[in-house]
């Protein structure tokens, strides 16, 4: 009987991929670009496993296509790229890569934070344009941190992660999530309606998933909500904020600025109006890249699929309800 074949949807680091090679046979597409729907979809077929990204949708019809598949792992905490439903439905467990980016992607949320409260990138491109020609009392007054309040939407691992960098600070923090009053007041937070945060905070940091409930969570009704000196913080997905909506509060005023780690779509058209503001600072979805727990969660991706194909539980499952099947 020959060898299990699996598909890695883009290169991982030397460790991780001789791991996994020497369970399976590996196939990696090494192409800088994420590889097409159709290529995936004709590659399946004599797969018993699929080691894939969050660039990568995997549906029912690609389910379909791969009768030998085993397991999907997701090289990610998030897994919106995925229809979980349908894998369920078919018994396919699917892995994550939780917990290891909780302190990364939150100090990436906090450095956001930081250079858009002190207007960094700006302070750098004013030297570039040639416009420091002297100490200025009010030239690229930012806001404060130390002190201020935060809004923290959505409180799981990563929102809690904030939160404590902001007691750092001594801020006061708002938290509107699912966690009870004395769940998060033990955080060092104070829970609060949507409205309430929206409306007291400094800052406003965005930490829940994408679901149908939380897609543009974030749109004009609540930027109008927000003070005229906020600034909104995302590193959670893209599609919780309405950009049409974010780009003309930014342009009129409605609040100071934002710090955006993804975008609606990823990656952002280069013509989109959102670029041409110097009060949005936007980066390319690198709120887990450091060295350590990128290589990190491609280890948590391999442990996923090797289990996967020794038919044992994965380690971190997002289904694990096809467990308890008869």
């Amino acid at each position: 009987m020959g060898r299990d074949k699996v598909f890695v949807t883009r290169e991982l680091p030397p460790v991780a991929l001789g791991r996994l090679a020497e369970h399976c046979d590996v196939e990696v597409w090494d192409e800088f670009l994420p590889p097409a729907y159709e290529l995936i979809l004709g590659k399946v077929s004599g797969l018993a496993g699929l080691l894939c990204l969050l660039t990568d949708r995997i549906d029912a019809r690609l389910m379909d296509a791969a009768p030998e598949i085993k397991v999907i792992s997701n090289l990610a905490v998030g897994y919106d790229n995925i229809d979980i439903p349908a894998a369920s439905q078919r018994g396919i467990p699917i892995g994550n890569t939780p917990g290891v980016l909780n302190e990364t992607t939150a100090d990436f949320a906090f450095a956001l934070l930081m250079a858009t409260a002190r207007r960094i990138p700006e302070a750098r491109q004013y030297i570039h344009d040639g416009k420091w020609l002297t100490w200025h009392p009010t030239v690229l007054s930012g806001q404060d941190v130390f002190g201020a309040t935060l809004g923290i939407i959505g409180c799981g691992r990563i929102g809690a992660a904030v939160m404590r960098r902001a007691q750092g600070f001594g801020m006061r923090i708002l938290v509107n999530s699912l966690e009870s009053a004395d769940e998060i007041r033990e955080l060092g937070g104070e829970k609060a309606a949507l409205g309430e945060l929206l409306s007291q905070s400094d800052f406003v940091s965005l930490h829940v998933p994408l679901t149908e409930e939380t897609h543009h969570l974030i749109s004009e009704p609540e930027l109008k909500q927000m003070k005229p000196t906020s600034i909104l913080i995302n590193t959670a997905r893209g599609s919780v904020v309405d950009p049409q909506a974010l780009y003309t509060a930014l342009r009129e005023g409605e609040i100071l600025a934002a710090g955006l780690d993804v975008t609606q779509p990823e990656p952002i058209a280069l013509d989109d109006p959102l670029l041409t503001l110097d009060n949005c600072l936007i980066v390319p979805h690198i709120a887990s890249a450091s060295v350590a727990t990128r290589a990190k969660m491609a280890e948590m991706a391999v442990d996923n699929v090797i289990a996967g194909l020794q038919g044992q539980p994965l380690p971190t499952c997002v289904n694990p309800e096809i467990y308890q099947r008869d």
